[in-house]
C-alpha cells in the first residue's frame, strides 16, 4: 500500500500537467467563449491534481513509520542495472506535504493573478492552460526526486524541472527580460547538471546497479566517492543557487510572482538540499565534499544577505533571501546535521511562499515592484500588511515563529561542530558557518526590517493608486500559509515529528540530538537580530522619507550588483565562449562551407565550358570535324610510315 501511495504521488500531477498540455491555450479576445472553456478545464485539472497529490503525501506522511522501498528491474545492459521504484520514509513524507501544500496554494492563487488586472492594458490571461499543466509537471518533477528509488529516475525529475522553470519563468512574453532570464537560469543550471549526471554515472558504475539503496550500500573507493560527490555538487550548486551558479535565481523574478513561490519554496531550490541529505551518508565518507560545500554555503549565505540589503525591488529582496537561507541549509549538511537542513527546508518553505505571495498582492494592488514607489499601505491593506509581518518574523528568525527554531538549529549544530569537533568536517568548516550564519541573523534583520518599512509605512509615494486587499481567491492562500510560517517550528518539540526528519542510514553524532535546542546559546543570535532590527528602525526614523539602503554608503551600488559577480562571469564566461562560437561559425562557413559551395563551383564552371562547346555554331562544329578528322588521318599517315 505505502509503495502504491508513492508511485501515485508524482504519477497525479504528472498527468494533470500532461492532459493540460493538450488544451488549447485561451484566445488573446476578452470574453471568447473557448478561451473560457480552455481556462475552466485547466483551472480544474490545476487544483484538483495538486490537492490529489496533497491527500497523497498527508496519506503517505501518516502511513510510512519506517524505511520501505519498492523496486523492479526495468532494464539489465552489461551487468548494470536501472530499477523502476520508489524509497520513502519519513523525511520524504514531510518534504512531499511541503510541496504539494505549496504548489496547491500556487494554483488556487494563480486563478486571480492571472487575470486582467487594473493596470494591465491588455489581456494578460490568454495563455493560462499551459501554465497551470508546467505548474503540475513541475510539481511532479519534484516529487519525482522526493520519490525516487533510482538515481536515473531523480536525474529525469531533475532534469523535468529545469525544463518547467525554462517555460515559467518566460511565461509573460511582454517582459523583454522574462526570455532572457528564463535563458539565463536554464544554462546556468545546465552547467551544474553536466557535473551531476557525470556524478551518477560515476557511482552507477562504481556499484553496477543505479538504485540508491545499492549505491549507499556499497563500498566505494575514497577517490571515487570524492569525485562523484564533488560532481553532485555541481548540480547542487546550480539547481540550489550557490556560489558560484546562484546568479540566475534573482533574475528569475521575471516570472510571475506565483512561480517564485513555487520556485524559491517548494521545488528547484529545495532539490539540491535534499538530494544531498538523500545520499548523505556518500558525502561523509569524503568529508571533502563537505568542505567544499561548508565553504560554499558560508559564502551563499553572506553573498545572498548583502546583495538583499540594497535592492529596490521587492522581489529581488526576497529571491537574495532565498540565496542566503540556502546557505543556512548547506552550512548544516556540511557540519553534519541533514535533520537540521531539512527542518529549515520546511520552514523555509513555508515562509518564503507567503512572502511571496503577499508581495503578490501587494503587486497587484500598487502596480510595480518597487520599494520606492511604495509606502503607507499597513493601513489601505491589513491582511497583507500582517501576513507579511508574520512571514519577515520567520525569516528573520524572531521567536517563536518558525524560522527562529529552525535557523537556531542550523546554529547549534555549527557551534558544537565548531567548538567540539561533532561534525564530519574539519572544525574550522564549523567555524565558518557558525559565523556567517550568525553575521546573517544581523543583516537578515535588518533587509527584513527595511522591506517592511519601505512597503507599508511612511506615506504613500503613488498617491493616485487605491490600494486594498486582494480577493479571497489571493486572500485564503496567504492566510493559510501564515498558519505553518507562524507554528511549524513548534513541531520541532514533538518527537515523532523529529524521528522523521533522522536518516537511519546517518550515524547519531552530537549535533544530531534534536532538532530544537533551548539554552543560553539562543541569546546571542537574538542578540544580533535586535542590533539588525534596532539599526534599520533607527536609521528610518531619523528620516521616514529616505531609504535606510543609504547608510550603506559607496557600498550600496556594490551590493546592488551583488559584487558584480554577474559581470565577472560574462568577462570569463559569456564573453569568451561568444568569441568561440564566432570564430567556429565563421570557420564552418568560408573552410566547411567553403569547400563544399567551392567544389559546387568548380563543377558548375567545368560544366558550363563543356556545355558551351556542345551548343557551338554550325561552321565551327564543322571546322572541329574536319580538324579531328585531318589530325586523325595525319597520325595515321605517320603511323604507316614509320612502319
Amino acid at each position: 500500500m505505502t509503495g502504491l501511495l508513492g508511485a501515485l504521488l508524482p504519477a497525479v500531477p504528472l498527468v494533470a500537467g500532461l492532459a493540460g498540455l493538450l488544451l488549447p491555450p485561451a484566445p488573446r479576445r476578452t470574453g471568447a467563449t473557448g478561451g473560457d472553456r480552455a481556462r475552466t478545464i485547466a483551472v480544474t485539472l490545476g487544483v484538483t491534481g495538486a490537492a490529489g497529490a496533497l491527500a497523497l503525501a498527508v496519506a503517505l506522511l501518516l502511513t510510512v513509520d519506517g524505511p520501505t522501498e519498492t523496486s523492479s528491474t526495468w532494464v539489465d545492459v552489461g551487468g548494470l542495472a536501472v530499477t523502476l521504484g520508489v524509497r520513502l520514509d519519513g523525511a520524504a513524507a514531510l518534504v512531499a506535504v511541503a510541496v504539494t501544500a505549496v504548489a496547491l496554494a500556487v494554483q488556487v492563487y494563480s486563478i486571480g493573478y492571472l487575470r486582467r488586472g487594473p493596470h494591465d492594458d491588455v489581456d494578460v490571461d490568454h495563455r493560462y492552460p499551459p501554465y497551470a499543466a508546467q505548474i503540475s509537471l513541475f510539481t511532479g518533477a519534484m516529487l519525482l526526486v522526493v520519490v525516487a528509488g533510482d538515481l536515473l529516475m531523480l536525474l529525469v525529475g531533475w532534469e523535468v524541472m529545469g525544463l518547467c522553470s525554462y517555460l515559467l519563468i518566460a511565461h509573460d512574453r511582454r517582459l523583454p527580460s522574462a526570455p532572457a532570464a528564463a535563458m539565463k537560469a536554464f544554462l546556468v543550471t545546465r552547467v551544474g547538471d553536466v557535473g551531476f549526471l557525470l556524478g551518477i554515472a560515476l557511482l552507477g558504475v562504481s556499484t553496477g546497479s543505479f538504485r540508491i539503496a545499492d549505491v549507499l550500500a556499497h563500498d566505494h573507493s575514497t577517490a571515487t566517492l570524492t569525485a562523484a560527490g564533488l560532481l553532485l555538487l555541481a548540480g547542487v550548486a546550480g539547481k540550489s543557487a550557490q556560489f558560484p551558479l546562484h546568479t540566475w535565481l534573482p533574475d528569475a523574478m521575471a516570472g510571475p510572482t506565483p512561480i517564485s513561490a513555487l520556485i524559491h519554496a517548494a521545488t528547484m531550490v529545495a532539490a539540491g538540499v535534499y538530494a544531498v541529505a538523500r545520499l548523505y551518508p556518500l558525502f561523509t565518507a569524503a568529508p571533502v565534499t563537505l568542505t567544499v560545500l561548508g565553504v560554499l554555503g558560508a559564502i551563499t549565505l553572506l553573498l545572498g544577505a548583502l546583495a538583499a540589503t540594497a535592492q529596490d525591488d521587492i522581489k529581488r529582496v526576497l529571491a537574495w533571501s532565498t540565496v542566503s537561507q540556502l546557505g543556512y541549509m548547506t552550512g548544516a549538511l556540511a557540519v553534519g546535521s541533514p535533520s537540521a537542513a531539512l527542518f529549515h527546508l520546511l520552514t523555509h518553505a513555508a515562509f518564503k511562499a507567503l512572502l511571496f505571495l503577499a508581495a503578490g498582492a501587494v503587486i497587484h494592488a500598487v502596480g510595480t515592484t518597487l520599494m520606492s514607489e511604495m509606502g503607507g499601505l499597513w493601513r489601505s491593506m491589513p491582511v497583507t500588511f500582517w501576513c507579511t509581518v508574520v512571514g519577515l518574523g520567520a525569516l528573520a528568525g524572531v521567536p517563536p515563529l518558525a524560522g527562529f527554531w529552525s535557523k537556531d538549529g542550523v546554529l547549534t549544530v555549527a557551534e558544537a561542530a565548531a567548538l567540539e569537533g561533532t561534525g564530519p568536517a574539519p572544525s574550522w568548516v564549523g567555524w565558518i558557518v557558525w559565523v556567517a550564519g550568525l553575521v546573517g541573523v544581523a543583516i537578515t534583520a535588518w533587509y527584513a526590517g527595511r522591506l517592511l518599512l519601505r512597503a507599508f509605512f511612511g506615506t504613500p509615494r503613488l498617491p493616485l493608486v487605491r490600494p486594498h486587499d486582494p480577493p479571497a481567491v489571493l486572500r485564503w492562500p496567504v492566510l493559510l500559509l501564515t498558519v505553518p510560517a507562524a507554528l511549524l517550528g513548534l513541531a520541532g518539540f514533538v518527537g515523532a515529528f523529529a524521528d522523521r526528519l533522522r536518516f537511519p542510514t546517518v550515524p547519531v553524532a552530537g549535533s544530531e540530538d534534536g532538532l530544537v535546542h533551548v539554552g543560553p546559546a539562543m541569546l546571542l543570535p537574538l542578540a544580533l537580530l535586535l542590533v539588525g532590527a534596532g539599526l534599520v528602525t533607527l536609521g528610518w526614523r531619523r528620516d521616514p522619507t529616505a531609504d535606510p539602503a543609504d547608510a550603506l554608503g559607496p557600498l550600496r551600488p556594490v551590493f546592488a550588483r551583488a559584487f558584480r559577480l554577474d559581470d565577472v562571469q560574462h568577462t570569463l564566461v559569456v564573453r569568451p565562449v561568444r568569441a568561440l562560437a564566432r570564430v567556429v561559425r565563421a570557420g564552418d562557413e568560408v573552410v566547411v562551407d567553403g569547400a563544399v559551395e567551392g567544389s559546387g563551383r568548380v563543377a558548375t564552371g567545368l560544366g558550363a565550358g563543356l556545355a558551351a562547346l556542345h551548343r557551338a555554331a554550325l561552321p565551327r562544329a564543322a571546322a572541329g570535324v574536319l580538324a579531328g578528322a585531318l589530325l586523325i588521318g595525319l597520325a595515321a599517315a605517320l603511323i604507316g610510315v614509320n612502319r
